[in-house]
C-alpha cells in the first residue's frame, strides 16, 4: 500500500496568533496544500495576548505565576492548532513531517527579573512566548522544528534553494494563487520557510 505524501508547515507568529500554511509536493515543485490561523492566546482574558506587559507591574513571584498560567494556555492552543492542521493535513493525504517556525532577530535569553525592567526585551519576550509555545507543541506530534530569523529567510531560501531572491518572491506569489486574501507578507514568509524546509526534510 503507498504511503501518504509528506507535508510541512511554515508558522509566522504574532502577539496571540500565527499565519499557517501546509506545504506539499516537493522542493523542486512545491504545492500550497491550504492556509490557516492559529489562535494563540485565550480571548476571554485579553491581557494573555501580550503576557509580559500584562505581568510588567506586578511583585516578581507574582509575575511568575501568573506567567506560568499564559504559558500553560499558550502550550494547550498551540498543540491544540497544529493537530488541527495535521488532521487538515490527513484529509488531504498528506502526512505531516516537520513545522518551521519564523523568527525573530531580538536578543533572548535574559530572565524575568531583566525582561521586566526593560520595555524592548518586554517587547521581545511577547514574541518568544508564542515562538516557544509552537515549537514546544511539536515534539509531542513528532514534528521536526526548524526556526529561522526572519532576516536570514530569503538568503538562506536562496541559497539552499537555488533559485535568486526575485524568482523566489514571484514562485511564492504564484503558489498562493487560488487561495484568496489573506496572502499577505505573513503567508508568503511561511510558504518560504516550509519550502525552505521540505528541501531539507
Amino acid at each position: 500500500m503507498p504511503q501518504p505524501a509528506a507535508c510541512v508547515f511554515g508558522l509566522a507568529p504574532h502577539s496571540g496568533w500565527a499565519a499557517a500554511v501546509i506545504l506539499g509536493g516537493t522542493a523542486r515543485a512545491p504545492r500550497v496544500l491550504a492556509r490557516e490561523r492559529l489562535e494563540l492566546f485565550d480571548a476571554r482574558e485579553p491581557p494573555s495576548k501580550q503576557p509580559y506587559h500584562a505581568i510588567e507591574s506586578l511583585p516578581l513571584a507574582e509575575a511568575r505565576e501568573r506567567l506560568a498560567g499564559f504559558e500553560a494556555t499558550a502550550a494547550a492552543l498551540a498543540g491544540e492548532g497544529l493537530r488541527r492542521l495535521m488532521q487538515r493535513s490527513a484529509a488531504l493525504g498528506a502526512t505531516a513531517r516537520a513545522a518551521g517556525i519564523l523568527d525573530a532577530s531580538g536578543r533572548g535569553g535574559a530572565d524575568l527579573g531583566a525582561i521586566l525592567k526593560s520595555h524592548a526585551l518586554i517587547h521581545t519576550a511577547d514574541g518568544e512566548h508564542y515562538r516557544a509555545a509552537l515549537e514546544r507543541a511539536c515534539g509531542p506530534l513528532a514534528l521536526r522544528v526548524l526556526r529561522v530569523p526572519r532576516r536570514e529567510l530569503t538568503a538562506r531560501a536562496a541559497a539552499t534553494l537555488k533559485r535568486p531572491p526575485p524568482q523566489l518572491a514571484a514562485a511564492v506569489q504564484q503558489l498562493g494563487r487560488g487561495f484568496g486574501a489573506p496572502w499577505g507578507a505573513d503567508q508568503k514568509a511561511a510558504t518560504l520557510l516550509a519550502w525552505l524546509l521540505l528541501a531539507t526534510a
